[in-house]
């Protein structure tokens, strides 16, 4: 019997799942002094002009390069990032919306950091803007916090959080999200030994429940493998490196023994695509260069082994916290759409008006969001980017999820106001996102964190 080795979390796992926030239940929380003072920026630039609501563009002034950082370490960044996560810079209209802060601190001096763009800064040397294009996980002095957080002989992962929310450097973000996901321990004497532990044990577990003939396997475990074969070659189809034999096969394993060692939900699709992230950011850490330049021939079969296992247990990890949205009639992925249907009722009347006299129900449009996480909906260069903030979030991400979504919709609120049910449906089915680059992410992650600031503590704005 396999039934033995599978891992189904308990209620303790469940509700802790590894990327809990950290916070002690007995005391208020730490964060509520940063989010106070976050919603102040937020609302100053409201009071700057700004319209709600529509897009909200908050900006920052670039930070100094930090004097303790060394050229090879700004070289070696500057030159790893340009490579794996080229953006367009846009230094006259930069976005830096410091919706995270540096932590607990309420000073004059973060206040003065965010700032309306003036014709006198928007004319200031792109150097002075920052010398790498991209999200504000670019910041040299964020880069510094960063480093400063995981040279400690424990991390600190609600700092760690703080520091995530707006964005990681790409070169960090292999080990940050282990830590985020509780995968790797915080203590760092211990996180190589439990990441060999865990990869070994993959390991095993693919061997037990992988590697066998089909007739050791039910019916239904062979037509579950029959559907994970289906779905691996459409998993981002658009990515051409997805479409490597030895990609396929890493993900046909990860998604099998993920599966059987959870037979409360098994495999459903659209959980192909959580693993595609994971997977890109494990082989960022062993291949240079582009995502279109890179080899799966570059890397032992070890080091295949080893990002295997780390993309398992990194989705483990993610979906620990959302069991209910992948069992039987994702029930959790049901409840996000009713609430998401009542946040812009209250946010947006008019489009949810012009939304109900047309007959758009939005299970026709939100099930795929929220079953995918939004990955289908945007270009997949700015996952990483967006998945920062989910990892940041830890349990509370499908709470938050809900006001990305609302966010990302209402981002068309006057285009949707003129389209009937038909163009809707298609319109909602494929966002015109193509040409987004991390200023628009930025953009969706702002507003959601203003709306939720404004409204999670009043839980009748989501009463029917």
């Amino acid at each position: 019997m396999r039934s033995g080795g599978r891992d189904e979390p308990t209620g303790k796992e469940m509700s802790g799942g590894g990327s809990g926030s950290g916070s002690d239940g007995g005391s208020p929380s730490p964060n509520l002094e940063w989010r106070f003072n976050q919603t102040l920026r937020n609302v100053q630039g409201l009071l700057k002009g700004r319209s709600f609501p529509g897009k909200v563009l908050l900006t920052r002034k670039s930070e100094p390069l930090n004097a303790h950082a060394s050229p090879e370490h700004s070289q070696e960044f500057a030159r790893r990032y340009s490579e794996n996560d080229h953006e367009d810079e846009y230094a006259s209209s930069s976005f830096e919306a410091e919706v995270q802060g540096s932590g607990r601190t309420t000073s004059n001096a973060n206040l003065q950091k965010t700032n309306i763009l003036t014709p006198n800064n928007a004319n200031a040397a792109p150097d002075a803007q920052g010398s790498v294009s991209g999200a504000r996980a670019t910041d040299s002095a964020r880069v510094a916090k960063f480093t400063m957080e995981l040279s400690r002989p424990a991390v600190i992962l609600e700092k760690l959080r703080e520091l995530s929310w707006s964005g990681v450097p790409p070169y960090m973000r292999p080990n940050i999200w282990r830590l985020l996901l509780g995968y790797a321990p915080p203590n760092s004497d211990r996180r190589d030994g439990v990441l060999a532990r865990k990869r070994l044990e993959y390991v095993d577990c693919v061997s037990q429940y992988y590697d066998i003939p089909d007739s050791e396997r039910s019916d239904d475990e062979i037509n579950m493998l029959r559907q994970i074969a289906v779905d691996c070659p459409r998993t981002v189809p658009d990515v051409t490196f997805f479409q490597h034999a030895q990609i396929q096969k890493s993900l046909e394993r990860i998604l099998y023994t993920w599966a059987i060692r959870h037979p409360a939900s098994g495999y459903v699709q659209g959980i192909n695509d959580l693993v595609t992230p994971f997977l890109i950011v494990s082989l960022s850490e062993h291949l240079n260069g582009s995502m279109e330049n890179w080899s799966i021939s570059d890397l032992s079969p070890q080091k295949i082994s080893n990002i295997e296992a780390d993309c398992y247990w990194c989705l483990s990890k993610l979906l620990d916290g959302m069991q209910d949205h992948y069992t039987f009639a994702q029930p959790g992925i049901q409840r996000l759409v009713f609430r998401l249907r009542e946040l812009v009722r209250r946010i947006d009347e008019p489009v949810s008006k012009h939304m109900e006299e047309q007959g758009l129900e939005f299970l026709q449009f939100a099930f795929r969001w929220f079953n995918c996480l939004l990955i289908r909906e945007i270009p997949f260069h700015l996952v990483t980017r967006l998945w920062d903030t989910y990892l940041a979030e830890g349990d509370s991400l499908p709470e938050f999820l809900v006001y990305i979504s609302a966010s990302l919709l209402l981002t068309w609120s006057d285009q949707l106001q003129k389209l009937d049910f038909q163009e809707m449906v298609m319109f909602l089915q494929h966002l015109p996102t193509e040409d987004w680059t991390h200023h628009e992410i930025e953009m969706v992650l702002s507003r959601a964190f203003m709306w939720h600031t404004m409204f999670s503590s009043s839980p009748s704005h989501l009463a029917s």
